[in-house]
C-alpha cells in the first residue's frame, strides 16, 4: 500500500494552479505549500478518518534541485486516483483540460481492463500521463 507520492516539476506555480483544479472534483484540496531546503513544496490532501486531523496528504509536488540527481521534473510517468464514482471521474478530466492539460483519453468504459473500469486520460503540463478511474458500476 502506498502511503504517499512525491513529483519533481519544473514551474511550482504552474503545478499549484494545475493540480488545485484538476484533483478538487476528487475531494483533494492544497493542504501544505513552503519550502525545504531549498525547494519549494506543494502537498495535497483529501478526507481520511483515520488521520489524527482528518486529512491524509498524500500527493508532494515540489522543485528544486534533487539532492539525489537526475532530471529536474518528473515526466513520462503514469498516476492514477481514485475515484468514488463516474461523475468524479468527468469532473476530474473536464478540470484538468480546462486547467490546461491534453486529452489522453476522454472519459469512457475501458472494458479492455475489467466490465467497470471507468476512466478518463489527460497529459499533465510535466508530460505525465494521469488518470482518474472508478471501479464501480454506475
Amino acid at each position: 500500500m502506498l502511503d504517499h507520492m512525491t513529483f519533481r516539476v519544473s514551474d511550482i506555480a504552474r503545478t499549484k494552479a494545475f493540480y488545485s483544479a484538476t484533483l478538487a472534483p476528487l475531494g483533494y484540496s492544497l493542504n501544505l505549500e513552503g519550502s525545504h531546503e531549498g525547494m519549494n513544496m506543494l502537498g495535497f490532501s483529501h478526507p481520511d478518518a483515520t488521520e489524527p486531523d482528518g486529512k491524509r496528504v498524500d500527493v508532494w509536488f515540489v522543485d528544486g534541485t534533487s539532492p539525489y540527481g537526475g532530471a529536474p521534473a518528473t515526466t513520462s510517468c503514469h498516476l492514477c486516483w481514485r475515484a468514488e464514482n463516474r461523475a468524479q471521474v468527468d469532473a476530474f478530466y473536464q478540470a484538468a483540460i480546462a486547467a490546461g492539460g491534453k486529452d489522453y483519453g476522454a472519459p469512457g468504459l475501458r472494458p479492455q481492463y475489467h466490465p467497470n473500469y471507468y476512466g478518463a486520460f489527460v497529459i499533465d503540463p510535466e508530460g505525465n500521463n494521469i488518470e482518474a478511474a472508478c471501479h464501480l458500476p454506475e
